[in-house]
Parts: C-alpha cells; sequence; structure tokens
C-alpha cells in the first residue's frame, strides 16, 4: 500500500523557529534584523527577497526530500492558494498543489474552468482540500451569513455542478444554491482529469458531503481512538453509496534526534507565550465540529507545558505556538515514525505533515522520519518468521 505524504506550504508567513513567537518570515511583521523574505540588505534596506521565493524554496525542499506536494492553505490572512500554486509549480517538477478553498466563494462552472486551465498547464498537478467554513464572525469576514448544514449542502451542490460539467457538454442542474443549463466545458479542458478532492469537516453533515464527492476524506490529528471512530464512520457512509473512500491525517510534529530534545523545544516554546498568544488560543465563537474538539483539550488553561502531553509523545498546545489544531507529535525520530506508522494501522491512508521553520523541517521530516516508516511492522514479521 502507498502511503502519500504532504508538506503543508505556509501562505501566511512563518516563524524562524518553534522556540518563538514571531512571525519574522515573511512581511506580516515589521521589517527586523533577523527577518526572511524579505530581509535587511547591508545597507538596512529591503533585500528585495520576496516572500514567493521563500515558498519556492519550501516547496523544493519538500519536493526533493519524499513529499509528493504541498497543502496551501486559506485564511483571511494568507496569500490566495489560486494565485500561489501556477508560481510556485514553475518551481517544481511533479511537486503537487493542493489548493484549500471554500466552494460557496466561486462559481462552480468558472471553477471547474479554473481548474481544468490549471490541470493543463502544470501537468495535472492540482489537487483540492475543500473546506466549508467554521461559522461565526470569521465566516462572516468573508460575507458568507449560511448557517452551518446550509454551507455543507451548498458544498455538495457545488461538487454535484463542478463534476458534472466537467464530465461533458449538455449538463442541466437544478438545485436550491445552483442552476445551470445546458453546460460543459469544452473538448480540450474536459479531457484533463478532475482534480482530486479532499475535504475537511467532522459534522454529520460534512461526512455526508463527503462520502458523496471525496477522494480523500482530512481530519486534523485527534486522539487515536476518537480518529479510528471517526475514519470506521466515513468509510461506512462511503461504502453505502457504493463508493470508497481513503481517510488522511494533517498533523504537525516536533521530531528530533532524542526524545529529550524534542519536548526541550517544546517546554522553550511554551514558556515563551504570551498572554496575548494564550487569549488567541482559546480561539473565538465557532460552529465547527472540528475546532470544538480541538479546543476541547484546553491548552490555552495549561501552566505548564506537560500538562498537555495526553498520550505518550502526543500533545495538545501547537495551536498556541503557532495557531491551527491543538495536538500534534513530539519525540525522537524513530518515535515519531512509529505514531504515524501507529496512524497507518488505525487507517490513515495518506498525511499532510507540518513544522516549524517550514523550510528546515520539511528536509528534516523528510530525511530523518519518512525513511524510518514501517521498520516497526518489518521487525515484526521477522519476529514471526
Amino acid at each position: 500500500m502507498t502511503i502519500d505524504f504532504y508538506w503543508r506550504l505556509p501562505t501566511h508567513g512563518c516563524h524562524g523557529s518553534i522556540r518563538h513567537g514571531a512571525y519574522d518570515r515573511g512581511d506580516w511583521s515589521p521589517l527586523g534584523a533577523h527577518n526572511v523574505a524579505p530581509g535587511l540588505d547591508r545597507y538596512g534596506e529591503d533585500d528585495g527577497f520576496r516572500y514567493i521565493d521563500h515558498l519556492a524554496e519550501i516547496a523544493k525542499a519538500a519536493e526533493s526530500s519524499g513529499f509528493i506536494g504541498g497543502l496551501i492553505p486559506s485564511f483571511p490572512n494568507t496569500d490566495d492558494p489560486w494565485v500561489i500554486s501556477p508560481l510556485l509549480a514553475r518551481e517544481t517538477s511533479s511537486f503537487r498543489f493542493m489548493i484549500a478553498f471554500q466552494p460557496g466563494f466561486l462559481n462552480p462552472v468558472h471553477a471547474a474552468r479554473m481548474a481544468a486551465s490549471l490541470q493543463r498547464a502544470t501537468g495535472g498537478r492540482t489537487v483540492f482540500n475543500i473546506i466549508t467554513g467554521g461559522g461565526g464572525p470569521a465566516q462572516l469576514w468573508w460575507g458568507d451569513g449560511f448557517s452551518h448544514d446550509d454551507r455543507y449542502g451548498r458544498t455538495t451542490e457545488f461538487l454535484d455542478v463542478f463534476k458534472g460539467v466537467w464530465r461533458g457538454g449538455g449538463f442541466s442542474y437544478d438545485g436550491r444554491f445552483y442552476q445551470v443549463a445546458d453546460g460543459g466545458l469544452s473538448p480540450l479542458l474536459a479531457a484533463e482529469e478532475i482534480p482530486e478532492i479532499w475535504f475537511s469537516g467532522s459534522s454529520d453533515a460534512a461526512l455526508q458531503s463527503a462520502s458523496k464527492h471525496a477522494d480523500y476524506y482530512l481530519s486534523w490529528l485527534e486522539p487515536f481512538d476518537q480518529l479510528t471512530d471517526k475514519f470506521a464512520r466515513v468509510k461506512e457512509r462511503t461504502a453505502a453509496l457504493g463508493r470508497e473512500q481513503k481517510c488522511a491525517v494533517r498533523v504537525d510534529l516536533v521530531a528530533r534526534a532524542t526524545e529529550e530534545e524534542a519536548w526541550r523545544d517544546i517546554r522553550a516554546g511554551f514558556e515563551n507565550l504570551t498572554e496575548e498568544r494564550r487569549a488567541q488560543g482559546r480561539g473565538g465563537p465557532t460552529d465547527s465540529v472540528g475546532a470544538a474538539r480541538q479546543q476541547a483539550l484546553k491548552p490555552s488553561e495549561a501552566r505548564r507545558y506537560d500538562e498537555l502531553i495526553i498520550a505518550p509523545n502526543l500533545w495538545g498546545g501547537f495551536n498556541l505556538l503557532r495557531g491551527g489544531p491543538a495536538l500534534g507529535i513530539v519525540g525522537s525520530y524513530e518515535q515519531c515514525a512509529a505514531k504515524l506508522d501507529e496512524l497507518i494501522a488505525r487507517g490513515t491512508d495518506a498525511f499532510i505533515l507540518a513544522g516549524t521553520p517550514h523550510l528546515e523541517e520539511a528536509y528534516r521530516i523528510g530525511e530523518e522520519v519518512l525513511p524510518l516508516l514501517g521498520r516497526q511492522a518489518e521487525a515484526l514479521l521477522h519476529a514471526a518468521e
């Protein structure tokens, strides 16, 4: 069985170290002496090295280290993945670009034409990460006031139309959110492969939509038993529709030569937290089931880093250090590989990995952790023989 590994590309700037909270890579923070992309030249002026150049370095590092592609996330404070992807495609040869976007913000026919054009231009390297939004003020930032379940209903219809027009001319659709009459891509565009669809969402409405359209169901890392149960429900629902769906996990790692070294970095990062950063870690109002599961770990209430160790080599405070999901993997190279192996044994078919700083960690994880995968299974097999 082949396991696909993607790396996360930070379209919102990056920290130079997991130990410190400053976004000193990119221009999301004021230009300082230690900044990168841009940095300061010998005259104290902007050195002209743009953040897209830094992202290209990360993409090339990940490609050369064994990652099949990269997730390009989308948040209000990020560059847009649809724009970033073709720019980075020119800098790589086979690296896939997983574009994160909320379907409700695009017309599905126009999105199909854009995606098919991108497939033609990049040799079929487009992948989608379909997100449907977390609700609350963050959703209204986009001008989207639809309720949780309506957003998933809209996503389902979007994908109905997206695939329908791609598959040929004469496609008509009369839904609640979209109507199409005799639509379809041109033969040249329709000949391209429809991008692989990765789908995020933990609610029943999300699982229902994913079962119909997704190739991969994507979840943040959760306690392993909880995640195993979720994957089983996804695969059961998909099988009921006569389809198969793979499952994937998005997770951050702090992997070092020794476990002590890994926890030392986590401890330093935790002890350098500001109260402002803790407050941000509490998150805002949301109707996202997945975000609520992460908030239930209550990382912002902890006063010691080890209060957030929820299981061996699993730490629940990553969102305090860099935003995003709370739960991640911490340990030696061998321990991190063993945790990924355990997730594979529990039904994970692919991963989106990340580490801070993204450039250096792409090399580290790719060269030190990924080659160790499967070693325990091999050892058990040899022992049985």
